[in-house]
């Protein structure tokens, strides 16, 4: 049971295609896996085993993913039936009536939903530490932080407790978990994955869904199968050329890849660790055939970035605040918040409108600007995920709201902007620390090139094969 729970998503759905393992099996071990660990990492907010179970033994045959385990984020990702939280008490007794459609397409693919992840209080930091539920370790060293906001999806991952979990990212909430957790996270452009049917957009368009995966084929496929416009979606993603799943394996070609090692904000020094991590990573594609070479967008540093980036997620933070209140049929008090979106909330609310409408201005504006280097010719960018180091449990302090935000900052520097400029960008997992802590390093590609990110991050992973000491 224990090699087969090693297995990615797609060689577990080919153990059960070739009845090495029945789905019950499966997930009556992934279940085990879990009982053995999670009290120690706590990734899962929400366990339906027992419903998991009965529903593993009435898959039809003939689904790419039959039988295979999967866990959902505890943001967004609702399930019929099922409770949310979205890592906050103010939804506590709510059950969700309908299916997100990326859900049902989970379903309808043969995944067994063996429950829901730990995530913050709105997914608004960095950190999976929610008052409510509790903090997220890191498999890798139980006093750090597993990333987030999908850390208990990262978690679990990279336990082994299943090979695949969904997850969503609107400041980074994919990448940095993968680059926490040694694992592949690859935020989709913009539109590519619908938020229906409940939802048209989040965070003005900043936040997509995907998944975090131990394998870049995994990552492709899950991608293949939640991508898609829905009916009444806001926008679409540009077509791609033909499944994800397909790039896997293609030569990418001969590529220009611009490469950045220094802060993009001046007053915060340059890590070693990630320097180490970029350089290693610029090597490794140059030793592939690549053109690489220092160069980043000028417009990776702009001091107002941070500022209106912030101002429209702590709109939407008020807007979800209102949201719930309705949806519960009872207003809710800002005294029932975490600190941290307490502070957003109120700040949302004395925003005005026209305030709302020039920031998402200068974002149109910068998200040209930040294209201009991409459409200048260059291919692809490596950065780090992270702008710090891997951090403890505790680095972003509930009750010192100024420490907090003043680290939140320097570290999303490399992965907010391109939530606001709605490219696609990839982490892998290439580099540990001297005490054997991962560290992630990212690739961003042109909006709608996940296919090019997905040929090179797989031509890095023949050449380089990640490793994943934390799977017990």
């Amino acid at each position: 049971m224990e090699e087969i729970l090693r297995l990615d998503a797609i060689g577990q759905a080919e153990a059960v295609r070739e009845g090495e393992i029945s789905p019950r099996e499966l997930a009556e071990a992934a279940i085990a896996k879990i009982g053995a660990h999670d009290g120690e990492l706590n990734t899962i907010v929400h366990p339906r085993f027992e419903r998991a179970l009965a529903e593993s033994a009435e898959l039809p045959e003939g689904t790419p993913f039959r039988g295979v385990p999967i866990l959902l984020k505890d943001l967004g990702w609702v399930q019929a039936g099922e409770p949310y939280n979205a890592g906050s008490r103010t939804l506590d007794g709510v059950r969700i009536e309908a299916d997100a459609w990326s859900v049902a397409k989970l379903r309808a693919a043969g995944f067994v939903i063996l429950g829901r992840t730990n995530t913050p209080e709105f997914g608004t930091t960095i950190t999976t530490e929610p008052l409510g539920f509790g903090a997220t370790r890191n498999p890798y060293n139980p006093e750090y932080s597993a990333g987030g906001s999908s850390g208990g999806s990262a978690a679990a991952v990279a336990s082994g407790m299943v090979a695949v979990a969904t997850a969503s990212d609107g400041g980074g909430s994919i990448r940095i978990p993968a680059a926490q957790c040694g694992l592949v996270g690859l935020k989709p452009t913009r539109g590519r994955t619908s938020f229906g049917p409940a939802g048209g957009e989040g965070w003005s368009g900043f936040s997509v869904p995907g998944s975090v995966t131990r394998t870049v084929r995994d990552t492709a496929a899950m991608l293949d199968l939640i991508a898609g416009y829905e009916h009444g979606d806001p926008y679409a993603a540009p077509a791609l050329p033909r499944p994800l799943a397909e790039e896997v394996g293609a030569d990418p070609g001969r590529l220009r890849i611009g490469y950045v090692t220094s802060h993009p904000r001046p007053d915060v020094p340059d890590e070693p660790e990630l320097a180490a991590a970029v350089l290693a990573a610029a090597a490794l594609l140059e030793s592939l055939g690549h053109d690489v070479a220092p160069g980043h967008p000028e417009a990776l540093g702009e001091a107002d970035f941070a500022v209106h980036f912030g101002a429209i997620v702590a709109a939407n933070v008020a807007a979800e605040v209102e949201s719930i209140g309705a949806w519960r049929g009872k207003p809710v008090e800002l005294s029932e918040l975490e600190p941290r979106n307490r502070l957003m909330a109120e700040a949302g609310r004395k925003r005005t409108a026209v305030e709302h409408v020039l920031s998402l201005q200068w974002i149109d504006s910068y998200r040209r600007r930040m294209a201009s280097w991409w459409h200048a010719g260059h291919d692809l960018l490596l950065a780090p995920v992270l702008g710090i180091p891997p951090y403890p449990l505790g680095w972003f302090p509930q009750d010192d709201l100024s420490t907090a935000f003043g680290r939140t900052g320097p570290a999303v520097s490399y992965t907010s902007p391109f939530n606001a400029t709605g490219q696609p960008a990839i982490s892998l997992p290439l580099h540990r620390t001297a005490s054997g802590l991962p560290v992630g390093v990212q690739l961003v590609a042109a909006a709608g090139r996940e296919d090019l990110l997905v040929r090179v991050a797989a031509q890095v992973e023949s050449a380089h094969p990640f490793e994943h000491a934390a799977m017990r």
